[in-house]
């Protein structure tokens, strides 16, 4: 059964408003992992790739397809900053309009429509959906295309199964982020125990599935890497057998079911339970590929609230069937859910951590300088706070600092960051002891400005901006990004 049109009216215009509603950063990946890589090989003489492409650790099908929006308005000459920055923002929304519907087709063909009108509320008023679905993170397009593997997936009782479409979206999903197969491991098996032609489902559909999106997929990295490369082979060692991942930070092994889930649900947890309790046996599958996920990704040291987001559209199948269950309570439940949400949603989305993209607009002043040629601009935040090339788009000459992970195994090896941040006034000493060196501008967090003032003052620098950048601070990470001139410059 195919949703109404006007739910899909309603999806688009949700998601668009969705869209410009998140002036926020949220994790660096969101830049570093798609648009900056997308910007490079779009514009060959300046951009930037991280450790993880000079590793081969991520492949170019998914930045491949904001490089090609980016040639698009190229070719049209409207490669202009904004559009850069909001189009593929704008794409990703479109996306998630589907993949919301799809999710409300789903569930009316193995329901009814009142449980998908349920399911379809629950997705929209999700406040981790709102404030992830429209960023340019793998994870989100995961997310996309499980929603979209899900719809093909033949369950019990669903006449829309279709195991060949399922297995190349899931495909898809393990191009674009290689742990995207972990949710589908329970769902595949089920699929395979309740298939009566075993050798069929492996030798005609998933042999060629994989061949064919894992080939593509190599041929596309060959032309960008200019080497062949399975880069999923090396995001499993480096992740999982290396668990080199752990340079970013680590958390106990309960903390996906004691915060990341919670968290993630929000004020659908207690439906989400309730949902659970009350739905048929064939569901208990998606269930299980929920648990699963989340125990999987127990195991590893680093874990991130992003990594368990593929899941949720799973968890709102469960609510929306708790909602329409509640009978008598329905409309307060309801009305609880989207109030509870929206707060958390609109915070998150318009107030919480925007300086890091808020101050892009001060650096992308200076590419209309006329002394645009001389103009420098350092960094001094944790690395990757903010994005780079691609929320400026012009050859200026900018600078952060580094911080690969040690991948050499030297016991003794630190990271620049970490270097810097040891000793901030002997490390700028040492860095610019020459006045010829000196950036134009610096870039930093509030809580460094003490800390360096001696060489602020001693280099002529003088403040010109200040950006607000979130209400609760954290170590490096200050309340406010200032932003210092030199006075002998411009």
């Amino acid at each position: 059964a195919a949703a109404p049109a006007p739910l899909l009216a309603l999806a688009l215009t949700l998601r668009t408003l969705n869209c410009f509603l998140v002036q926020t950063s949220f994790v660096p990946d969101e830049y570093w992992q798609s648009l900056e890589v997308a910007h490079r090989m779009n514009i060959h003489n300046y951009g930037y790739l991280t450790w993880e492409w000079t590793s081969c650790l991520r492949g170019y099908s998914y930045p491949l397809i904001f490089a090609s929006m980016y040639k698009a308005l190229q070719l049209l000459a409207k490669d202009n900053v904004q559009l850069l920055i909001w189009v593929p923002r704008l794409a990703q929304a479109m996306l998630a309009a589907f993949a919301d519907v799809k999710l409300y087709s789903l569930v009316q063909h193995l329901e009814n429509s009142e449980t998908a009108k349920f399911v379809f509320f629950c997705q929209l008023c999700s406040w981790f959906t709102w404030y992830a679905c429209t960023r340019t993170l793998t994870n989100t397009m995961e997310t996309i295309l499980n929603i979209f593997a899900l719809s093909y997936y033949p369950i019990k009782g669903s006449k829309m199964g279709n195991s060949c479409k399922y297995l190349a979206l899931v495909a898809l999903a393990t191009v674009v982020r290689p742990t995207a197969v972990i949710p589908w491991m329970p769902l595949v098996f089920s699929n395979f125990l309740q298939e009566k032609r075993k050798a069929d489902l492996i030798l005609q559909k998933c042999v060629p599935v994989g061949l064919v999106t894992v080939g593509t997929s190599v041929i596309i990295d060959r032309v960008f890497f200019g080497e062949w490369v399975l880069v999923q082979l090396n995001f499993l060692k480096f992740n999982v057998l290396q668990n080199l991942a752990t340079f970013y930070g680590t958390h106990p092994w309960h903390w996906y079911f004691t915060q990341g889930l919670p968290v993630v649900l929000g004020p659908h947890l207690p439906f989400f339970i309730h949902g659970c309790v009350l739905t048929p046996r064939r569901y208990h599958v998606f269930l299980l590929a929920v648990i699963w996920t989340v125990l999987v990704y127990s195991t590893l040291s680093h874990k991130e609230f992003r990594f368990i987001y593929p899941v949720l559209p799973f968890c709102m199948i469960f609510c929306g069937y708790s909602l329409k269950h509640l009978k008598a309570w329905k409309k307060s439940a309801a009305s609880f859910l989207l109030l509870s949400n929206l707060l958390p949603a609109l915070y998150t989305g318009l107030v919480h951590q925007r300086g890091t993209l808020d101050v892009m607009s001060h650096i992308q002043q200076l590419c209309n300088n006329p002394h645009q040629s001389q103009a420098f601009v350092f960094i001094l935040m944790p690395c990757h706070s903010t994005p780079f090339y691609s929320h400026v788009h012009c050859p200026l000459k900018m600078r952060f600092l580094q911080c690969p992970p040690n991948l050499t195994g030297n016991k003794s090896y630190v990271d620049e960051a970490d270097v810097f941040y040891s000793n901030p006034l002997g490390w700028l000493n040492k860095e610019f002891y020459n006045d010829t060196l000196l950036p134009s501008h610096l870039i930093l967090f509030s809580v460094l400005e003490q800390e360096i003032s001696p060489f602020l003052a001693l280099r002529g620098y003088e403040k010109t901006a200040t950006v607000f950048h979130t209400h609760v601070p954290q170590g490096r990470v200050g309340s406010h990004i200032y932003i210092y001139r030199r006075k002998t410059e411009m």
